[in-house]
């Protein structure tokens, strides 16, 4: 990961994996980044990252929290650096998706993440090692 100095933005899988008991390994190295992130105040994230959380673990997971866990969770990542999601953020998001030949859920991440000035972002949705738009993607579970 990167130097303590620097903001590291971390994608919904890597929240959802530290909740997500079943998730065995990737769950072990999710508590781990987020634990660090935590002690460092490195963490960053968006509104898309919140929601996506949310919506996750309270219905995707193989043991979905209960709503009012979910919800003080969020709260609680809520308190890292969030990126609120703009309408610039939206067309920055549809030229880069072009560009990049990425998904739009995925560029309007790497916009939130080049907004929040971090140099790293920890997915494991995108291609690792990859730089889009001045930031490097790094996928912690590979």
């Amino acid at each position: 990961m990167s130097s303590t100095r620097d903001k590291v933005f971390v994608d919904s899988n890597v929240l959802v994996y530290a909740h997500d008991l079943d998730a065995k390994e990737r769950h072990d190295r999710a508590v781990g980044i987020v634990r660090d992130l935590w002690e460092s105040r490195n963490g960053a994230l968006s509104t898309q990252v919140l929601q996506e959380f949310y919506v996750n673990v309270t219905r995707k997971i193989p043991k979905p929290l209960k709503k009012s866990t979910a919800r003080e969770l969020a709260r609680n990542y809520g308190s890292w650096q969030t990126e609120i999601i703009d309408r610039s953020d939206i067309f920055r998001a549809s030229e880069l998706e072009e560009s990049s030949r990425i998904s739009f859920w995925d560029a309007l991440i790497i916009v939130a993440a080049a907004k929040s000035g971090a140099s790293l972002l920890l997915s494991e949705d995108l291609n690792d090692g990859q730089t889009i738009a001045g930031v490097t993607i790094e996928d912690p579970f590979s």
